[in-house]
């Protein structure tokens, strides 16, 4: 993997649009009526104030407690940043809270305590105990976190867990027990030298000890050299538990010998000569950000038997963080545990380890554009793996029944985990599968429209996302104002600028329009305005003429104009098995419509082929498509004419033999509503549709456009299929990341059909 550039603007707009910071808070109740809101607050709410009062316990049944992590941090250490205060520790922590939403929809609320006296971070963090399902803290420095720590877990009755220390030792661990089977080594047996003696480096040794390690064959470096017993300078009481009897004085003496390095330190702490001391086979987990210890080139350079592991996402085994915590919090808030123990810890480690060595799924491999199998390249999960959140916490719950934290255990593990398999969100896992497909494709893309701000901010993503080379159609000048104008005028000398001045095909562009178009009321003044004055048309001949991969266009105008500037390049209509279709992306589902570009007023035939091509759509995107005829009907009542072709449009797929599930016709609710469904037991479709074929343009685009106004609902499309070439269509009112999106799916040639 390529490592993604970004700008400083890139980054202050992401936190900027389309609200500032990076969540809201939602009400998960009908908030709507006087009802409601007397049975939200006074007077209903009184009912449960008093049953909590007689009954502690029930604060996990009638509010989000058992559900709500606070992210606690003074902003001393903030990632590779240090001591940056407490107020610019939040963006930060948001994102913290966020990612806990994202990978186990853990609700999370971020606060950030304007002090650095560890006593007043307690008995705030303490005082605020009955809000919470547990506590997570985070960038708080050495040696403070550790009495913080220590202090709120004998003080609180729910888990206290600092990430820094603890979420990567149990990434660390997980990798660890990995490479030492592949090395044929026990954990007991090994020498391991750790450089790092802060708060990650600690919790390191500690809980690797806690799972075998011996103390004396563990070494712990800091930038005074080893910690040895006797040693005075720069000690302190954490460092002193650790400290070895040995006579090395040194990393580089420690390293000799060693099977196992674990670096939380800094770029080039570890040289080549030092790889080269080690033991056979020897593992290093160069964990330093955002540069390694060593780079894994560097220690294979000497010694092609080491495993190696880093904290970077360019490069295999990476272990990362956000593998544990919201997992670890999952499992522990789902048993309303009263801490967070290192029998939990390890069951985390083993149960990530043990994932790592079974079959990857196709969809994790097409999420990561590679095949992946364990072995010295992988041997930690992937971080979109969709494993992971049905795997881990069933693992930490199951430790931490059976050491006694649990205050409600789960008497049904297997329903427990089908739970958890019902709180993916299946549309992530789908997008990362495109971006790492087009990162694999790096395929050329022509962004029509070089003078809209917009555009302008996807090419640029693009091409800094590593997906490709990015080609903007429009004047030099005002791309360079552009581009100035949104603090982004570096990217001029990064991307390339065409227009129908610089190019050295025009003449051939020309002879080909005019081929195309002369008996169809085109002269050569027609040609030539169109080909060197209309950008649509313009890329769309750079792609017919392979002078590049994909083209992504509609930013700017209406999708009836680009489509008809489209159809003179390319055979893009009706007739020609053209088909839009659009993907609605909404609360962790994901619904296709079609088709919402080419078809007016398509017939029973139309509605069969549109359905085919809509289903090519969805099985790119790696969803097996079950396709529901909409209509405001269902199965023949009321019965209507205008209803009439979406009743025999299945039939027609009936005599094709299509290779899909498909019925019809039905209500949205129908199609959409597994219990709806069930009032009709003969339907066909296994599961909710997926593919909504619906009987016009007009009822396609109304039924997008509301879902996005009023939900709110993320929109991908239309998709152009059927076309021999990549191209995507985006609306008036896409977004930079809609743009981007859209780039993406013409990189991985979604839709392509010939």
């Amino acid at each position: 993997m390529s490592k993604i550039k970004q700008t400083r603007e890139e980054a202050l707009v992401f936190h900027m649009e389309p609200r500032p910071g990076k969540f809201d808070i939602t009400p998960s109740v009908p908030m709507n009526t006087q009802r409601d809101l007397s049975l939200a607050y006074s007077p209903g709410v009184a009912v449960p104030c008093e049953a909590i009062a007689a009954h502690p316990e029930t604060a996990y049944d009638y509010t989000n407690k058992g559900n709500l992590v606070a992210v606690i941090s003074n902003g001393t250490a903030v990632l590779g940043l240090g001591n940056l205060g407490a107020l610019a520790s939040k963006p930060v922590m948001e994102g913290k809270a966020v990612l806990f939403k994202r990978f186990a929809d853990v609700n999370s609320i971020d606060i950030e305590l304007d002090t650095e006296d560890p006593e007043q971070i307690i008995q705030a963090v303490r005082l605020m105990g009955p809000s919470f399902g547990g506590i997570n803290l985070e960038d708080i420095k050495a040696p403070e976190c550790f009495i913080i720590e220590q202090r709120l877990k004998e003080e609180m009755d729910i888990p206290v867990f600092h990430d820094d220390q603890h979420g990567t030792a149990v990434i660390c661990a997980a990798g660890l027990i990995n490479a030492l089977y592949l090395s044929g080594k026990k954990i007991e047996d090994c020498k391991i030298v750790l450089n790092g003696a802060g708060a990650a480096g600690i919790a390191c040794l500690e809980l690797i000890k806690s799972m075998g390690a011996k103390h004396d064959n563990c070494i712990m470096c800091d930038t005074k050299g080893v910690i040895y017993q006797g040693r005075t300078e720069g000690m302190n009481q954490w460092k002193s538990a650790h400290a070895a009897k040995t006579d090395a004085r040194t990393l580089k003496e420690a390293m000799k010998g060693a099977d196992v390095f674990l670096g939380v330190s800094a770029k080039g702490a570890v040289t080549q000569d030092m790889v080269a001391d080690m033991a056979p086979n020897p593992v290093i987990f160069a964990m330093a950000n955002p540069d390694p210890e060593i780079t894994p080139e560097e220690a294979h350079a000497v010694r092609e038997d080491a495993i190696v592991a880093t904290g970077r996402s360019d490069y295999p085994n990476q272990v990362n963080n956000v593998l544990g915590f919201p997992y670890l919090f999952r499992g522990a808030l789902d048993i309303h545990a009263r801490a967070i123990n290192d029998e939990m810890k390890i069951a985390c480690a083993r149960a990530l380890a043990e994932l790592a060595r079974e079959d990857v799924p196709d969809e994790v491999a097409l999420a990561y554009g590679q095949k992946l199998s364990f072995g010295r390249d992988y041997i930690i999960p992937t971080p979109f793996d969709p494993r992971l959140i049905y795997t881990i916490p069933p693992a930490v719950a199951q430790a931490g029944m059976d050491t006694g934290v649990a205050r409600r255990p789960i008497v049904d593990m297997e329903g427990y985990v089908q739970e958890l398999k019902a709180r993916m969100d299946p549309t992530a896992q789908i997008l990362q599968g495109l971006y790492a497909r087009a990162k694999q494709a790096q395929a050329t893309m022509i962004f029509a429209e070089g003078d809209d701000p917009r555009v302008l901010r996807a090419a640029v993503a693009y091409q800094r996302g590593g997906f490709g080379r990015a080609l903007v159609v429009g004047r030099d000048d005002d791309v360079r104002v552009r581009l100035q104008e949104e603090g982004l005028g570096e990217a001029m000398t990064e991307l390339e600028i065409v227009n129908a001045a610089n190019t050295p095909h025009l003449e051939e562009y020309k002879s080909f329009l005019y081929y195309r178009l002369q008996r169809s009321g085109f002269d050569q003044k027609d040609i030539h305005r169109l080909a060197a004055r209309d950008r649509h048309a313009f890329s769309a001949l750079m792609l017919a003429h392979g002078h590049a991969d994909g083209l992504v266009t509609g930013a700017t105008r209406k999708s009836a104009h680009v489509l008809d500037r489209i159809n003179s390049v390319f055979d893009a209509k009706a007739e020609d098995g053209a088909v839009g279709v659009t993907a609605v992306l909404h609360k962790g589902r994901i619904i296709f419509i079609a088709d919402t570009l080419v078809h007016e007023w398509p017939d029973e035939n139309d509605l069969a082929d549109i359905a085919v091509a809509a289903a090519q759509v969805a099985r790119a995107m790696g969803i097996e498509p079950r396709v529901a005829f909409a209509s405001f009907s269902t199965f023949g009542y009321p019965i209507s004419e205008r209803a009439n072709k979406m009743h025999i449009a299945p039939k027609v797929l009936d005599k094709r033999g299509v290779d899909f599930e498909y019925d019809g016709e039905m209500t949205v609710d129908v199609a959409l509503n597994p219990d709806a469904m069930a009032a009709y037991p003969f339907c066909r479709l296994s599961g909710p549709a997926n593919i909504l074929v619906v009987p016009a343009r007009h009822s396609a685009s109304i039924s997008v456009k509301l879902m996005q106004e009023m939900a709110g609902a993320t929109v991908i499309g239309p998709i152009l299929t059927g076309v021999d070439r990549p191209i995507q269509i985006c609306s008036t009112v896409s977004t930079v990341s809609d743009i981007l999106n859209m780039a993406i799916l013409a990189a991985c040639k979604v839709g392509q059909t010939r």
